[in-house]
């Protein structure tokens, strides 16, 4: 769809060699509810399109005290493992719905953060609506859905799917309307991207915004030496 080429184009993504890999820093702050205070973290996350991996380590800080966070997504299996102290677990999460949620992210990262990797052919463009543009993505038989927006002059604003999976206070996983509005945008590596996002579930009483990520560094093609 015309948005979708003029982003890879404004991204700067013609070209250059295509994409198999990346490798992310992020820094940002996280936190559990609306009551809950904001904790720092800071977060390195590798992604692989060939065998679609997405492995996010995370280190954050709870009332002064450590906390390790890994989401690790295989090819449609996942599961995340939180952890006071590196050693307590604060949450543990795996299954069918972690398999779709993290599905959902792993496309978001191609689009959020690798727009050359918008060519896959495991993308279907559905159509268009003005700037909107509606996305399927099938990975290993699980097939997510998505809406892109954009903005005139090229860049991508908001990614909204309903496919994504929230974790309630009773442990129970729920599919909640997720997006991560976009602003911000720099030269990083070579490319165009968005530097400042948040990522946000849609309840029925409201909008919780439960995470805000700044990005510090990517790195595209590494090889094993880089990783």
């Amino acid at each position: 769809p015309e948005p979708v080429r003029k982003y890879i184009i404004y991204a700067g993504c013609l070209g250059k060699p295509k994409v198999y890999n990346f490798k992310i820093n992020f820094d940002g702050k996280i936190r559990k509810n609306n009551e809950s205070e904001w904790m720092p973290f800071s977060s390195e996350q590798y992604n692989f399109l060939g065998n679609s991996t997405r492995l996010f380590f995370m280190n954050a800080t709870m009332m002064k005290l450590p906390v390790a966070g890994f989401h690790c997504f295989k090819n449609g299996d996942a599961f995340m493992d939180i952890r006071l102290l590196s050693l307590f677990k604060v949450q543990y999460q795996s299954g069918k719905e972690m398999g779709i949620a993290e599905t959902v992210t792993f496309f978001n990262d191609m689009c959020c953060m690798a727009p050359a990797t918008l060519i896959d052919k495991r993308i279907e463009w559905n159509y268009s609506t003005g700037d909107s543009v509606y996305a399927k993505f099938t990975n290993n038989n699980i097939a997510i859905n998505a809406v892109l927006v954009f903005n005139k002059v090229g860049e991508l604003t908001n990614f909204v799917s309903d496919d994504r999976f929230a974790v309630s206070d009773a442990g129970k996983m729920k599919q909640i309307r997720w997006s991560t509005p976009l602003k911000s945008y720099k030269i990083v590596d070579g490319f165009k991207l968005s530097t400042d996002a948040q990522t946000i579930y849609s309840y029925p009483d409201g909008d919780f915004v439960y995470g805000k990520f700044q990005l510090k560094a990517i790195k595209y093609n590494n090889n094993y030496m880089d990783f």
